[in-house]
């Protein structure tokens, strides 16, 4: 069932955070209620056959998993899990293969900003996956993660403030993937993802 399908989701996320988080189960009605667009996207993805029937079970888990309650510092040591391989930055736990870390980060870097993605790429050059809610997280493979929130979005759905922040971190710090002069590259050293006292 997708209650237990959310469960599993809910385990996941306890490999991350050391906790389940909670759902918000009004938004997970507003979600339903309204998410046509993704509803006309999977039965046209059922009509190239990229995915099975059960497409209204599908959606239910999907816009289940887009109401799930995390803060900033939780979406950072996602990120730093991820950017980490999948080794949890404080337990040390392989939580997800390194190979699909892999992966994980190459869909964020090309489509992880909705349409601003090639800009982003350009501009910013940090993976990265925004949300409507209003929060960005951005992973640096082998450095740390970085989270912002903030609720007010532009036109394509990215977080105003967000993307300055990103933005002016980038340059300041040459944290653009593809840098030569990013300074962890110049030392020849790959430096460890740190986390901050309010994390431990």
């Amino acid at each position: 069932s997708v209650e237990e399908r959310i469960e599993q989701v809910r385990s996941m996320y306890e490999r991350y955070l050391g906790r389940k988080p909670e759902i918000d189960h009004d938004v997970w009605a507003s979600e339903r209620s309204t998410g046509n667009r993704n509803r006309a996207i999977a039965y046209l993805m059922l009509s190239r056959g990229i995915i099975e029937d059960r497409v209204e079970e599908t959606l239910d888990l999907y816009f289940g998993q887009c109401s799930v309650l995390v803060t900033a510092g939780d979406l950072a040591v996602i990120g730093a899990t991820i950017a980490n391989h999948g080794v949890h930055p404080m337990t040390r736990e392989q939580v997800v293969p390194r190979e699909v870390t892999r992966d994980m980060l190459t869909v964020a870097l090309t489509c992880g900003m909705y349409d601003y993605a090639g800009e982003w790429a350009y501009s910013v050059g940090i993976p990265a996956k925004s949300g409507v809610g209003g929060g960005i997280l951005g992973m640096l493979p082998g450095v740390g993660a970085m989270a912002t929130f903030s609720p007010r979005l532009d036109g394509i759905g990215n977080s105003v403030r967000g993307l300055r922040v990103f933005e002016e971190l980038s340059q300041r710090f040459d944290m653009h993937l593809f840098d030569p002069d990013r300074p962890w590259r110049r030392s020849g050293a790959v430096e460890q993802p740190t986390v901050s006292d309010e994390l431990r």
